[in-house]
């Protein structure tokens, strides 16, 4: 039976683009959760931990480096999208499956550098898959698509995160893993290789250094939108500080939670309910951008999400908890309620962050200078995680906390400055 193009409908564009997102989300969600979690439950330290999640996150801070090249080497037979998209998703599986076979204890470099390039081709499907979207889906379509994108994606890093380490207590790490690939194989097999696009216009003789000099060209114009004007510099330095309090959305989360003796399975039952409450917040956040003050909303957000954390640091200190002892109740209690309180906040931050990135971009370089915000606030993901595991092994988890809430707060100092602009009637 042959499989149908699902870019030949609505319903099936939507579909498609769901789909693709969820295998972009797996690899964040299994490197950030899952694999995070099996290496503290071995004794790697925190800070070990935190540099590995870093690592491992950078190729997504650099997704505006990758597109010059999507744009420009095409393949006939393929697509110039699918033909990517493909590579990507094959390469994503090959990288995958021999981590199924390593002993994280003792090859953890390797183990390190093959989920570095998983992570690197997800990112370049990522971009394929925006290119694609722009070029295929229809203007009545594209903020519905939008969301459902993103829903796949939070629903990929549920199922490579939460989902991955449920089925770690049931069938093994390894199985897991192989569990993933297939998943990745499915949307590879069922939804990109049936899929038909238009085929390029021209050959792909002496693309690959005209996609050197695009590059180039590239950042030309992203040095000059994001350093040509005062409100552009503002906006550099607001995507370069971290988004909000960030601690417990990433690699402190899942070390607290083994030093607090959560199962697995508790961990990724944590880990799904609370990404499918940002899923669900960040639909309403969107909702909600469009139509409040976008700065003041996003003050309260960033102020707010300061809150959980606060919260478990003073609970840490009037248990007077330490890793290695064992963990009162109400301590384990506290901590999973501010993780999905945390989570649940989050999601709102996300369209309204977004929204005034769009606000603050001029139309004349709007692909260059969103493109490039988007990279710096990747960036200051990755590098947050790495700070956040030395603090912890240096100062201790409420400490740690209590500064990520400090730091989460800094990006309030400029948001006066950041004049969003009207959209025009």
């Amino acid at each position: 039976m042959r499989l149908p193009n699902l870019l030949a409908s609505r319903k099936g564009r939507i579909a498609a683009f769901f789909l693709m997102y969820l295998t972009e989300g797996l690899p964040i969600g299994f490197a950030m959760t899952t694999v995070a979690t099996q290496l503290r439950r071995q004794g790697v330290g925190t800070a070990e931990i935190g540099g590995f999640l870093g690592l491992v996150l950078l190729p997504w801070a650099f997704k505006w480096a990758y597109g010059p090249f999507i744009d420009l080497i095409a393949s006939r037979r393929l697509g110039p999208r699918r033909g990517w998209i493909l590579g990507a998703q094959g390469l994503m599986i090959v990288t995958l499956l021999p981590l199924a076979g390593l002993d994280l204890a003792t090859q953890l470099g390797f183990f390190t550098a093959l989920l570095i390039v998983h992570n690197l081709c997800g990112a370049v499907q990522d971009v394929a898959v925006d290119a694609l979207a722009v070029t295929t889906l229809h203007e009545d379509e594209r903020a519905f698509a939008s969301g459902m994108m993103f829903a796949g994606q939070s629903l990929g890093v549920l199922m490579g995160g939460g989902g991955a380490l449920l089925l770690v207590g049931r069938i093994g790490f390894d199985a897991g893993i192989v569990v993933l690939a297939a998943i990745i194989a499915a949307v590879m097999g069922g939804v990109v290789w049936p899929m038909r696009e238009q085929a390029p216009s021209a050959g792909p003789s002496a693309e690959l250094a005209a996609a050197g000099h695009e590059v180039l060209v590239f950042l030309r114009q992203a040095l000059q939108a994001l350093l040509g004007s005062r409100l552009a510099v503002v906006g550099l330095l607001f995507a370069i500080l971290p988004i909000s309090a960030m601690a417990l959305a990433r690699g402190l989360q899942s070390n607290l939670a083994v030093d607090l003796g959560l199962s697995n399975e508790q961990i990724g039952w944590l880990a799904t309910a609370s990404q499918a409450a940002t899923a669900l917040t960040c639909i309403a956040g969107g909702w909600l951008s469009d139509r409040i003050n976008l700065r003041r909303a996003l003050a309260s957000y960033v102020a707010l999400l300061s809150l959980p954390g606060l919260y478990l640091m003073w609970e840490l200190q009037r248990q007077g908890w330490a890793p290695g002892q064992a963990a009162p109740a109400a301590l384990v209690t506290a901590f999973m309620a501010a993780v999905v309180v945390y989570q649940l906040l989050f999601g709102f931050i996300y369209g309204a962050r977004v929204a005034v990135f769009i606000g603050i971009t001029q139309p004349a370089v709007a692909a260059t200078q969103f493109a490039a915000y988007m990279a710096l606030t990747n960036l200051s993901i990755t590098y947050s995680v790495v700070w956040q595991g030395h603090a912890v092994q240096h100062w201790g988890y409420a400490a740690t906390l209590g500064l990520d809430a400090l730091v989460g707060l800094s990006c309030l100092l400029l948001l006066p400055l950041l004049q969003i602009k009207k959209p025009s009637p």
